[in-house]
């Protein structure tokens, strides 16, 4: 079961992102992202976090529209979206995706992406999809979805990432290493669909931006 939280961060086309649903997904909303749910007219199954960036009238609205407000003390160790990736694996969610998980504070950006490595969301898929972007750690192997002409990125995380080789791509790696902190991996070309990359070791977050197609 696919997972979709509505986070608090930039959503900058709401129509875009309501493209992205689909019918059998699991809605949540932390927090904030319970604000981009009511400008779409959706009900999420759940609102979950202290509260802090939605009014009580807002409050009122999704719990009348049938959302369960999931109420944390703010007084907590963990995010909204923490909290509410962690309701998804609870309910059995294989995959989630996250929008609106990014946006201008840059520590919050980097702290909700790094989630995706968290050890007690293992065995929890996560994706963030923004404005065309969508993200996610590669472990082991991974098919790259994505039109034709999309830029691909691949950057190393927590150390060198190694025995990487990919298919598909316009720039190929064959059994090479990313150094950690390298930017030899950014900004390739899916150049047939699916495209796939395979590691011996080490972690890598990839990027796939379909906003601006080079051909």
């Amino acid at each position: 079961m696919r997972a979709v939280i509505f986070a608090n961060g930039d959503i900058p086309d709401l129509e875009a992102a309501r493209a992205q649903l689909q019918p059998t997904d699991l809605l949540l909303a932390a927090d904030g992202g319970g604000r981009h749910c009511l400008a779409l007219g959706l009900t999420p199954a759940a609102v979950i976090g202290d509260m802090d960036s939605l009014s009580e009238i807002e409050l009122a609205q999704l719990q009348a529209s049938g959302a369960e407000i999931l109420r944390h003390s703010p007084r907590k160790d963990e995010t909204d979206l923490e909290l509410a990736l962690l309701h998804a694996r609870d309910h059995r969610a294989d995959h989630a995706l996250v929008l609106g998980g990014l946006g201008s504070r840059w520590d919050m950006s980097i702290a909700n992406l790094l989630l995706a490595a968290y050890d007690k969301l293992t065995g929890l898929e996560v994706t963030y999809w923004q404005a065309g972007q969508r993200l996610f750690l590669i472990r082991g192997e991974a098919k790259l979805p994505g039109q034709p002409g999309a830029t691909v990125s691949l950057i190393p995380l927590a150390g060198p990432a190694h025995g990487i080789t990919t298919t598909g791509l316009e720039y190929p790696l064959n059994s090479e290493t990313l150094p950690f902190g390298s930017t030899r991996g950014l900004s390739n070309v899916l150049h047939a669909s699916p495209a796939r990359v395979t590691l011996t070791a080490g972690l890598l977050l990839c990027v796939i931006d379909e906003s601006h197609p080079r051909h």
